[in-house]
């Protein structure tokens, strides 16, 4: 499959770049930065660009079968406004199938309250954790691209590729100590297993141990 991956050079689009191409996927990455990009590929192609303007983004992803975003920003307007260039920029390239890096901060930890919005969330935390529920709210509006939103758990930080994890929709999962986690790695692996077979088409879902 041809699949762009916007912000592959970041702390999780690295691994979603890495495990695409582990699997054989011909990839463009789009980036701020090439010089981040540090692997090379025979299937892989870097792009440096701005996801911000809508007309730059189709330019970027034409051609690809799928788009992966995995932008980030902490601040609310930047990422609404980039989110929704990659919304337009797909569609004007023809393509149908959007994924969508998301935070575990719209997860709901009891009916009707989110993480985000609970005592105990991290202040520090709470500027990203905004803009990406934001974000989503934009994705969740629109009724043309074939979308999906994938939320990790509370905490993501690199780790082992296990390829063992559980899979829930719009509540925060925890384990058995009542901690919420997952690596990187394996949250690659859940994001490619939906690019190759889509399961949450026009929905969320999230994934943890």
């Amino acid at each position: 499959m041809k699949v762009a991956i916007i912000g592959a050079s970041g702390f999780i689009g690295t691994e979603i770049l890495k495990e695409a191409l582990g699997r054989g996927h011909e990839v463009t990455a789009i980036v701020r930065n090439p010089s981040k990009i540090t692997i090379t590929d025979p299937h892989l192609t870097v792009k440096e660009g701005d996801v911000s303007n809508e007309a730059t983004v189709a330019s970027l992803v034409a051609g690809n079968d799928a788009v992966i975003s995995a932008y980030n920003s902490h601040d609310t307007d930047t990422y609404v406004k980039a989110i929704q260039a990659i919304i337009n920029g797909v569609k004007k390239a023809g393509i149908k199938r959007l994924l969508v890096v998301s935070g575990a901060g719209s997860l709901e930890v009891a009916p009707g309250l989110q993480l985000l919005d609970t005592p105990e969330f991290p202040a520090e935390w709470k500027g990203g954790a905004s803009a990406t529920r934001e974000a989503f709210r934009v994705l969740q509006a629109d009724k043309d691209l074939e979308w999906t939103a994938l939320s990790p758990a509370a905490m993501i930080a690199p780790g082992e590729r296990t390829g063992k994890f559980r899979l829930g929709k719009d509540q925060l999962l925890t384990d058995s100590n009542n901690k919420s986690s997952i690596s990187t790695a394996d949250y690659a692996i859940a994001m490619i297993d939906e690019l190759e077979k889509p399961q949450h088409i026009r929905a969320r879902f999230t994934v943890a141990y």
